[in-house]
């Protein structure tokens, strides 16, 4: 099992990075690239968390090989003897052998360090950029990265003289490269704290709300409320953007240099618009430069810049209505079937997508209906208090991880418990349930935050490739900081510690943090204790409060302006259930037409089918007969047409005038 637990772990979260990914990005629209290099960093993020329980045991059962190897005179050098008496150590089943973990962090972190620093900012500025080339968009994302790069070159080179000019600095390139790290981390460390004093209280309230059905439904109605704005807001967007394409597109003609790039622009363009504006399009016009006056090449990239966001918003509103609908057509069927005495789940509308045949037989309306209406409120109150007690104690060894005499973080001394008996499955499962926990807090804040529309997490595939990039970016600077939090908690750092034991192979990556002693020994201990103050705010909802009132509607239920999107949310679903109703009995009576009159239709139209057959043969054979017999009577008719033929009166073509008009005429019928 040497090295089986790091390969089996590696594969198994490269396909969740790929489902995540799956489900916000859009394999099919986006670049290769964007994919790509959002894939790398969501993966190289999870796969740091989910190894770090490895490097636990494999350091702890390294450590109780030199606690037992050691002679007592060599337990007081350079390792402390953690075993009480020289007894066998057991080597863990995730063992992973000595040179495998340091080179395999090295990589892991500098990867991941590079791109957060250097690729996914400059592929942020090449994916926004509006450029009709691949130079084009390159020189844009290097003239917009220019103040980026150049401010942290600027602090950097202000501290190498600084350096050089003070003779009591002797700084090599490993302390160089530890303060490096250790400035990367105080940023992290930074935005983390403001994460996971959001996440610790949030997460468990949400799933308490989660139980409450008339809470999710009023949420819902006011999201449609806004939502709908903001829909009203794109279309409108996009019809402005259109409008201007239109305008460049009749002015810029077919042989004009710049046609190339305005249709660039048409192709980015939906169809609806493209076949209107082809219509609309004069390609046999030459144009006229002295008379007319035509846009420049960067008012034109501008433009393309504008219909690429215009477009991916006015999509994304789309998809997140017609999804939001969904929802309030099933909380409003759960509140329904609440009272309902045959307890079979009824549902309003049927699917639109075709349901997996496993799943309906075992998933049926009975279960359903014991599920939504009787057990799912039930097991989200217990995950509620579960998870409500992992913030309690996340927030008090936040608090307490800098004693170690005594050792007050729970989390340090579940470890120190296990330690002693070196029960590697229980050292394991304890610190991936802490950094698992960890990383939820952190990272589903975010999934959630949205920043405008600059940045912003959209599931369904309705993510732009800005918004990944960004994502990759925040993944990438905060996980170091979170693993140094969490082995700091663990009291694995012999940082927080302070004992001369092995350390872990992740924080021999780091370097001694002893070269900053005001990190060290001030900012990493006392600036994680600011969470209590942001889970406070969190709970009162300060910061929801601030925002409703500089104008940024919020869901809170005392406020005034809440009820009325409320109501006028309930008013656009009942507007929208209404039409689907519609919608759906005009197909039910089609469908029962056809199911009614279909097979009588198919028996006139064979009827008469037959009917013509019939005259057609009978014809044939009238034909076919000997003509003998109605000699007398055909004769008689030939007499008749002379007769009628010399009764007519003679035209006369030597008249003055001829009137065309039977109705001006002076002899009418």
């Amino acid at each position: 099992m040497s090295g089986a637990a790091l390969g089996l772990e590696i594969v198994f979260v490269f396909f969740l990075a790929l489902f995540l990914l799956h489900r916000y990005g859009d394999f099919k629209k986006q670049h290769r690239l964007v994919i790509i290099a959002t894939l790398l960093a969501w993966y190289l993020c999870f796969l740091i968390v989910f190894i770090l329980p490895l490097d636990v045991s494999t350091t702890i059962y390294n450590r109780c090989k030199l606690a037992v190897n050691s002679s007592p005179a060599e337990s007081n050098g350079s390792y402390i003897t953690l075993a009480p008496s020289k007894q066998k150590c057991f080597k863990p089943w995730s063992y992973i052998p000595d040179g495998i973990m340091p080179i395999f962090w090295r990589v892991v972190y500098w990867t991941s360090q590079f791109l957060t620093w250097i690729l996914l900012p400059f592929m942020q500025s090449y994916a926004r950029s509006g450029g009709f080339s691949i130079t084009g968009k390159i020189k844009t994302a290097l003239i917009e990265n220019a103040i980026y790069y150049g401010t942290y070159l600027l602090i950097f080179g202000a501290f190498l003289i600084y350096v050089a000019v003070n003779p009591n600095f002797n700084l090599q390139w490993n302390q160089l490269q530890t303060i490096g790290i250790a400035a990367a981390n105080t940023w992290g460390l930074f935005l983390l704290v403001l994460l996971l004093g959001y996440g610790l209280v949030e997460i468990p309230r949400s799933h308490w709300n989660g139980a409450k059905r008339g809470y999710l439904l009023m949420k819902t109605y006011f999201k449609a409320a806004k939502l709908m704005t903001e829909k009203a807001d794109a279309e409108e967007n996009l019809e402005d953007i259109m409008e201007e394409v239109r305008k460049v597109s009749e002015s810029i003609k077919y042989n004009h240099p710049l046609r190339k790039c305005v249709d660039t622009i048409l192709k980015k363009c939906p169809t609806e618009y493209q076949e209107r504006m082809g219509r609309n399009m004069d390609d046999y016009e030459d144009f006229d430069e002295r008379q007319n006056s035509y846009p420049s090449e960067k008012s034109l990239a501008k433009l393309h810049k504008q219909v690429i966001y215009s477009v991916q918003r006015h999509r994304r509103t789309q998809v997140q209505w017609q999804i939001l609908l969904e929802q309030a057509f099933y909380l409003e069927d759960v509140a329904k079937n609440e009272s309902s005495a045959t307890r079979q789940f009824v549902h309003t509308f049927h699917s639109q997508e075709p349901e997996n045949k496993i799943i309906q037989y075992f998933y049926t309306p009975t279960v359903e209906w014991y599920w939504e209406c009787l057990l799912r409120p039930w097991f989200y109150r217990v995950l509620a208090v579960v998870l409500a007690m992992f913030s309690v104690i996340v927030v008090w060894s936040e608090c307490t991880f800098f004693s170690t005499k005594p050792v007050l973080s729970l989390f340090a001394v579940f470890i120190q418990l296990a330690e002693k008996t070196y029960n590697y499955i229980y050292i394991e499962m304890a610190c991936f349930l802490t950094i698992f926990f960890l990383s939820i807090c952190v990272y589903s804040t975010v999934f959630r935050i949205r920043v405008f529309n600059y940045y912003y997490l959209a599931s369904h595939h309705q993510t732009d490739a800005y918004s990944l990039l960004f994502s990759g970016m925040l993944f990438c600077r905060l996980t170091p900081p979170l693993c140094l939090n969490f082995l700091g908690l663990t009291h694995m750092d012999a940082t927080i510690s302070h004992k001369n034991t092995q350390p872990t192979a992740y924080t021999s990556i780091m370097g001694s943090m002893r070269v900053l002693s005001f990190i060290a020994d001030g900012f990493y201990i006392y600036y994680p204790m600011l969470v209590v103050i942001l889970c406070i705010a969190t709970y009162f909802s300060l910061g929801t409060r601030c925002l409703n009132l500089l104008g940024f509607q919020q869901f809170m239920g005392d406020s005034e302006m809440t009820s009325d999107l409320i109501d006028e949310g309930k008013e656009l679903i009942r507007r929208e259930k209404r039409k689907r109703q519609r919608q759906e009995e005009g197909e039910n009576r089609r469908r029962e037409w056809k199911e009614r009159y279909g097979n009588r239709d198919n028996s006139t139209r064979s009827r008469a089918v037959h009917t013509d057959q019939k005259e057609s043969s009978f014809s044939e054979t009238n034909a076919n007969r000997p003509l003998s017999k109605y000699t007398r009577s055909n004769g008689r008719t030939e007499r008749d047409r002379i007769e009628l033929l010399q009764d007519a009166e003679p035209l006369d073509f030597n008249a003055d005038s001829i009137n065309d008009d039977p109705l001006e005429s002076d002899s009418g019928r």
